[in-house]
């Protein structure tokens, strides 16, 4: 089965009532990020890549219309009318590797609304976590200050597609390398590694594990020094570099304890035995606020090896991401939910100096020194360019992050940049917001009442989203 299958069963039961009531007019979606997460001063935009080769491919043959008929429990030809189906549709996306702010969508499909529907699970599980990864992989590199760091995160991430994406996404913002040996191939990016401690306890001393790697792998070594006594380690790590003359481009690795004290130790006993070219590699549950306090301290770490805790962004691990209907047969639409308002129309997000960034409609020329942030990326449901490199995506990255405020950038207690909503947008939310709350009045009144209503729109006024405030001028 294609990935068409790997969807939320109420799209498929919303798709074939679309298509019983014979509705299925040109739909914008937009998707966004309410919230930032606790912790965050910003976001990087992420997966539009993955979006592109899904929506590509993507089409419900004979197996997934089976499948759709097995989970609904229905005859297969209640089903058939989704059979042949593929994605003819537009796609307008923040291009990946830039940074976003809340409440700014990240991509607009527009295209028939059972296409643009039965989409919706895949486009927000691609985009919320490659997202939320990148955005904490940028982070890692803001805490190491000019410092290499490397991602070591395959083993616990949430599946080897996780484990793939986290790679490529570390890329993206700058790190140096990766352990996973198949994204390190399939994505052109240095691949590291080192020996476990199960390597070292395999030999009867720490020694003969050094000096049996050493003669298997030619090139410099990185040797894991803390299996038994760290301090002991390196001296041995030392005299097996010193004895052999492998010094140039070596390191030893600590993975445990007190990292700043004995990255200290280290560097100072490989000092006395003449190696100040060996580096200091520190692993071991690192994340960025364990790496900005070895950075601030002063910890003479040459290299940081994150893992898990980036991986699988721990300590943000979702997004309060949405995939709404913003209108349908050329209605602008929206949702008036308690929290959960959303403006209508198709829009665009204006990237001004120092992130005054104006949410405002597709339509709207952008204000002064405002440049478009969402480009077609897909018509007709082909791409409109080649998928752009990795030195590209990184490109972008660092041009927005050079742009971004101090304080956003801050590793803890960050002051996010907030979008600003355009008087196009909101004039236009309001009228939509007047016109479906009078259209619900009237539907909920009793006939013989419901004429004599008088107009009139509530004084609440939302803005596009609690991330976003109102208004730019």
């Amino acid at each position: 089965m294609s990935k068409a299958t790997y969807t939320d069963l109420y799209e498929i039961t919303m798709a074939l009532c679309y298509r019983h009531e014979g509705m299925n007019a040109p739909a914008t979606f937009s998707l966004f990020v309410r919230d930032l997460p606790e912790g965050r001063g910003f976001l990087v935009a992420a997966g539009v890549e993955s979006v592109l080769d899904l929506l590509s491919d993507y089409r419900i043959g004979d197996e997934e219309v089976d499948a759709f008929a097995d989970a609904l429990h229905r005859p297969r030809r209640d089903v058939e009318p989704l059979r042949d189906l593929a994605f003819t549709g537009e796609v307008r996306a923040v291009p990946e590797g830039r940074v976003v702010l809340a409440g700014e969508p990240l991509l607009e499909v527009t295209a028939p609304l059972i296409q643009a529907q039965l989409v919706e699970t895949c486009l927000l599980n691609q985009v919320s976590h490659q997202t939320a990864i990148a955005s904490k992989a940028a982070r890692c590199v803001l805490a190491a200050a000019g410092h290499p760091a490397v991602d070591f995160s395959l083993r616990r991430t949430h599946g080897p597609q996780a484990g793939h994406q986290a790679a490529r996404l570390g890329a993206v913002a700058g790190f140096a390398g990766t352990s996973n040996v198949a994204a390190a191939v399939l994505e052109g990016i240095p691949a590291v590694g080192t020996m476990a401690h199960s390597f070292v306890e395999a030999f009867p001393t720490e020694e003969e594990a050094f000096r049996a790697f050493a003669r298997c792998h030619p090139g410099p070594l990185t040797l894991l020094v803390d299996t038994y006594d760290t301090e002991r380690g390196v001296r041995i790590a030392a005299r097996v570099l010193r004895d052999l003359d492998r010094a140039a481009g070596s390191a030893v690795r600590l993975d445990s304890g007190d990292l700043e004290a004995l990255a200290r130790r280290a560097r100072s006993l490989l000092d006395e035995a003449g190696l100040s070219e060996v580096r200091v590699v520190a692993s071991g549950g690192l994340d960025e606020y364990a790496v900005d306090e070895l950075v601030r301290g002063g910890a003479p770490v040459d290299v940081f090896a994150v893992g898990t805790k980036v991986g699988v962004s721990a300590d943000a691990p979702y997004l309060d991401s949405a995939y709404k209907l913003v209108e349908y047969d050329g209605r602008p639409v929206m949702k008036l939910s308690q929290r959960k308002v959303t403006a209508p129309g198709a829009k665009q997000v204006f990237r001004r100096p120092g992130f005054a960034d104006v949410i405002g409609l597709a339509a709207e020329p952008p204000p002064p020194d405002g440049v478009p942030l969402l480009e077609t990326v897909m018509r007709d449901g082909r791409r409109t360019a080649p998928r752009p490199s990795l030195a590209d995506l990184h490109a972008r990255f660092t041009a927005d992050l050079a742009d971004l405020p101090g304080g956003a950038r801050r590793i803890r207690s960050p002051v996010p940049p907030r979008a600003v909503t355009s008087h196009g947008l909101d004039d236009l939310t309001d009228r939509v917001r007047t016109r479906t709350e009078e259209a619900a009045a009237v539907a909920a009144a009793p006939a013989d009442t419901a004429a004599a209503r008088p107009a009139g729109g509530g004084s609440d006024r939302p803005g596009v989203t609690r991330g976003a405030e109102r208004r730019w001028s």
